[in-house]
């Protein structure tokens, strides 16, 4: 079996801080190697689809379609409390008015598009483009509304908009759990050890940009697109955490939830087990 893997991540600041100690060997990687591929997650969401990588982040949204290819390991996933994506607009709109709305989405396929389905089921009017260009399009007028995912959920407020519904909320008060954003997924098809020792190895990259903080930072600077240390800081602290180091069964029981309302709600017939290694 091959050593080396196509790793795919997004440049955003708390995937290059779970990933610096990996992909620089800051850690033993146990003789394996990593092609980085960094695209945004939709991006990513798409090449998993083509059946591009061998390891990458995905979705929660993206893998209901892609169990059959992929499992989820369970270390790197980004789930929490209090950071889910935001739907806003340049004024307060009532539920008619979104309904009736032109959306401005992160992508079709990530998870900030299924809890706004969920939230507004006959919101129908939604675009995708890319995350970082929700805010300026919602300001310009080109779109009535957007939803903000990453560094975004910051910054909008310095730019005169207004919080429509924090889906993470939303998900909270439905379900008790933490937000399910996106996991890092491994081909199905690779050998048990394989999958163990990778996700082994990724927990790993975790804990040690944990006990090294300042280790990853020229990393992150480097992708960040000019962004304020203090962003990137509250940004990796809103999305790394305990869960990024395990899953754990609330984490797991969190993601059961997403792909249990797509099948209630009919966007898939079934899913593969296990999901998880």
């Amino acid at each position: 079996m091959k050593r080396k893997f196509t790793l795919g991540f997004s440049p955003c600041p708390n995937d290059t801080f779970v990933f610096d100690a990996l992909v620089h060997h800051k850690i033993d990687t146990a003789g394996y190697d990593f092609e980085v591929i960094l695209e945004d997650v939709e991006a990513l969401n798409r090449m998993a689809a083509e059946d591009r990588l061998d390891i990458t982040k995905l979705s929660y949204h993206a893998l209901v379609y892609m169990t059959d290819r992929y499992q989820l390991l369970r270390s790197g996933s980004a789930l929490g409390h209090g950071c889910g994506p935001l739907l806003i607009a340049r004024e307060k709109l009532s539920e008619k008015q979104i309904n009736e709305a032109k959306i401005a989405i992160p992508g079709k396929l990530t998870t900030a598009n299924l809890l706004l389905s969920v939230a507004y089921p006959k919101a129908g009017n939604k675009e995708s483009v890319l995350f970082s260009d929700v805010e300026e399009l919602v300001c310009s007028g080109a779109y009535d509304a957007g939803l903000l995912i990453h560094e975004n959920r910051f910054t909008y407020e310095q730019k005169g908009l207004f919080k429509i519904l924090d889906l993470g909320d939303y998900w909270e008060n439905l379900t008790w759990l933490p937000i399910p954003l996106g996991g890092i997924v491994i081909r199905r098809s690779f050998p048990e050890e394989i999958k163990l020792q990778v996700s082994d190895l990724i927990r790993k990259s975790v804990e040690y940009a944990f006990a090294n903080p300042e280790s990853p930072m020229s990393y992150i600077r480097e992708h960040a697109q000019a962004m304020e240390d203090e962003v990137m800081k509250q940004h990796i602290a809103l999305y790394v955490n305990e869960y990024s180091v395990d899953l754990g069964d609330k984490g797991k029981t969190a993601v059961r939830r997403v792909l249990d309302t797509a099948q209630e709600n009919g966007w898939i017939d079934t899913y593969t087990e296990p999901v998880w290694i």
